[in-house]
């Protein structure tokens, strides 16, 4: 029983201690309190706060009445039980009205105990039944989910404010209102059998629906329902309750994880997932198909050794671990580890990446040659002005009347070394693809034969020589020279290769290309191709030596026995004839080295070279001369002043554009150096003397190629092209056939 707090509105102590003595008689706790007057009355209210109030009918200016209407006025709640010592049913009567509890006469006190008892009870409970009337409102009210209730017409007899927040259709507006108006015509028969189920089995039963938005009759929002059948006191069905959900962002989560579920198991890419031991949890089928690829029947004979301690390293770190790199055999894999703290776990991404690796090594490798081929072709250019000053001086010396026998002796080494110098110059310049080609169309296989004798010879007799020459082999539109020049060169690599003797093998073969092929050798193209083999039974070579052979100046020979510019001159011819080179190797097994070239529809047409004999004859034409080597531009001035004609001398194309302007009547041919200083080049310079004289004459000389010219100039070497380094007959040959032509 629990101790009570008993507010006694009585003016009689005497009567007080009456009801005191008498509860303590049926043994209940409680602390009282007296009070008189209204004031007192209220005091306590706030102070002692009385679990129950016995008050007296009959108080001179307080009472019973006036108790009962300020609890009233309070809402307090608090029981109040009339104690008076007047029998009357009238006062009986208005006291109950007024909101007492229970009419107890001081005569028969004993009644008492009883009487709080039930009173204490009853407002326990309506209390109780108030404060769950409340919490279900608040849930009502505040709730996302849409509560209603229907009649057995289906009719809405109540509908939450939810429905104007997620809905936006007024409540008030839907009551009486049937159900359907609000489903989608599509839902309103599952709707009805739903709630047949319910009525039958007598629970909930849910469904999903699609109710009506007030934006417009096109749309709807899907909810997941529950409906349960209320029944009345004899068990007939009397109200439907529904209770429905809005799950169009569930749905929308739910189809994200479906597609983040999907993502790791269709992903091409191997995915792997490892519990927070390291145990590895799930993988899709790419990592079992790349486990298969290397004839393992489980990824996990893939793994890192250490995969266990990366993974508890991830998670404890919370730290990515990026591109860990195994190998396996000849073949390299990639793993990258990522955390996923929250679910203690580690995701891995798995990449093979063998291939990327080759193409990377092949690119690089193509763009050192590339970048060797500019250096190389600098340095030829450089020595071509070089070597033109000097063949020029011997050609000058040479033809001094009465030079004795010792100093024209002396001229010629000279000039023979000078020839010597220029062959490795030119070399170099077919590696860097910035000579002139001389292209005829001509079938690979005549070149072949043609060479063959030679070869035979080459290569000497304890190596067997052998040929497979396809028939119809496509013709190709190449210079011949340089063609023989590529199969010498190889031929006698392949000899070197071979001191003590074996086979030396050469084949022809047309070949077609496709896009995977050219994914694997970047300086492929598809298509069809004539190829030529040539096949050594060697010593091999190793891969590093495989990567440096096409360099200019690399060789494996001993010093003295070679320069290194045999298979980089070759490279040169090949790629300046729009073809690639591919070598496969092996120690002691051979080297086979194989020419792509394409067929003869794939070239353009090349340049014709004119060929005269004899000393060439001079003229009294006045040329401009124009050309940034002081040292050369005096030689050529020399050259052309002893053959008669008239030279005006420029040291860079701006000057050569002033002294056009002056000696515009005069000149008959320009002859220009092609790269010069100034923002002006050769070809600027020919430009403008051509526009304003079209009758013009003009030579281009160059130490490089043809390839800074770019497109719209003709050039046919000997007659509007002078390649560098020249002798003073070429020269004068050149500027006589231009003059004349």
């Amino acid at each position: 029983m629990r101790h009570l707090k008993i507010l006694l509105l009585e003016d009689m102590a005497a009567d007080a201690e009456l009801v005191e003595r008498e509860l303590r008689k049926a043994g209940m706790p409680f602390t009282s309190r007296r009070v008189e007057t209204r004031a007192e009355f209220l005091a306590a209210l706030g102070e002692f706060k009385p679990d129950i109030v016995l008050a007296d009918y009959a108080m001179p200016s307080f009472g019973a009445v006036l108790a009962l209407r300020e609890l009233h006025v309070l809402g307090s709640g608090i029981p109040l039980i009339l104690v008076t010592g007047t029998n009357s049913e009238e006062i009986a009567v208005e006291c109950i009205k007024e909101g007492a509890d229970d009419y107890i006469l001081k005569s028969s006190l004993t009644r008492l105990p009883k009487a709080m008892a039930n009173a204490l009870q009853q407002r326990d409970a309506e209390r109780a039944r108030a404060e769950s009337e409340q919490q279900y409102r608040l849930i009502t009210e505040n709730t996302h989910d849409l509560i209603s209730l229907l009649d057995s017409g289906l009719n809405f007899v109540y509908a939450s404010p939810s429905f104007a927040r997620v809905l936006e259709q007024a409540p008030d507006q839907m009551l009486r209102q049937p159900a359907d108006g609000l489903i989608h015509s599509g839902d309103r028969r599952l709707f009805r059998e739903t709630i047949d189920e319910a009525r039958f089995f007598r629970e909930g039963r849910n469904l999903e629906l699609r109710l009506k938005h007030a934006r417009g009759k096109d749309e709807w929002i899907s909810f997941e329902c529950t409906v349960s059948i209320i029944f009345d006191a004899a068990g007939a069905p009397e109200r439907v309750l529904m209770v429905s959900r809005d799950f169009s962002e569930r749905k929308r989560a739910e189809e994200e994880i479906r597609k983040l579920a999907a993502f790791p198991r269709v992903n091409p890419n191997p995915v792997l997932e490892f519990a927070a031991d390291g145990t590895l949890t799930y993988f899709n089928d790419a990592a079992l198909e790349m486990a298969r690829s290397f004839k393992r029947s489980h990824p996990e004979a893939l793994l890192p050794l250490n995969t266990a301690n990366i993974v508890k390293t991830c998670l404890a770190n919370d730290q990515k671990r990026l591109h860990i790199v195994t190998a396996m055999g000849e073949r390299r894999l990639t793993w990258s580890f990522f955390p996923v703290p929250n679910n203690r776990v580690v995701h891995c991404y798995a990449e093979d990446i063998t291939e990327s690796l080759n193409l990377e090594a092949q690119l690089r490798q193509a763009q050192k040659m590339d970048s060797i081929g500019q250096l190389a072709a600098g340095v030829a250019h450089d020595f071509n002005n070089i070597l033109t000053v000097i063949h020029g001086h011997a050609g000058l010396l040479k033809s001094t009347p009465g030079i004795d026998s010792d100093s024209l002796d002396s001229v010629q080494q000279i000039a023979i070394a000078a020839e010597r110098a220029t062959n490795l110059t030119r070399q170099l310049l077919t590696f860097s693809r910035k000579t002139l080609l001389q292209p005829q169309l001509i079938n690979l296989n005549d070149t072949i034969d043609d060479l063959t004798k030679m070869l035979r010879s080459l290569v000497g007799e304890t190596i067997t020589f052998k040929r497979e020459l396809q028939d119809d082999l496509p013709k190709v539109h190449a210079d011949p020279g340089m063609m023989e020049q590529v199969l010498i060169n190889l031929a006698v690599n392949a000899r070197d290769a071979m001191p003590k003797g074996g086979v030396l093998t050469i084949s022809t073969a047309r070949i077609e290309t496709d896009e995977e092929y050219v994914r694997q050798r970047p300086e492929a193209r598809a298509g069809v191709f004539v190829r030529i083999s040539v096949t050594d039974t060697g010593h091999g070579m190793d891969p590093q030596t495989l990567a440096h052979i096409f360099e200019p100046f690399f060789t494996t020979k001993e010093i003295g026995k070679g320069t290194g510019l045999g298979l980089a001159t070759i490279y040169g011819i090949i790629k300046q004839h729009q073809g690639w080179l591919e070598v496969q190797s092996a120690i002691g097994v051979g080297t086979t080295f194989m020419v792509y070239l394409p067929p003869s529809a794939k070239i353009p047409d090349g340049f014709t070279r004119r060929q005269t004999k004899g000393t060439a004859p001079g003229g009294d034409e006045t040329i401009l001369l124009v050309e940034d080597e002081n040292d050369l531009r005096d030689l050529v001035f020399e050259i052309l002043k002893k053959k008669g004609y008239h030279v005006i001398q420029a040291a860079n194309g701006v000057e050569a554009l002033r002294l056009w302007g002056q000696h515009r009547d005069e000149i008959d041919l320009v002859l220009t150096d092609m790269m010069m200083p100034e923002g002006v080049s050769g070809r600027d310079l020919a430009e403008c003397v051509l526009a304003d004289k079209p009758e013009i004459k003009v030579i281009f000389s160059t130490g490089y190629s043809l390839d800074v010219f770019g497109s719209g100039l003709s050039f046919r070497e000997g007659l509007n092209f002078l390649q560098k380094p020249y002798d003073p007959e070429t020269l004068a040959r050149t500027v006589r056939n231009r003059l004349d032509s």
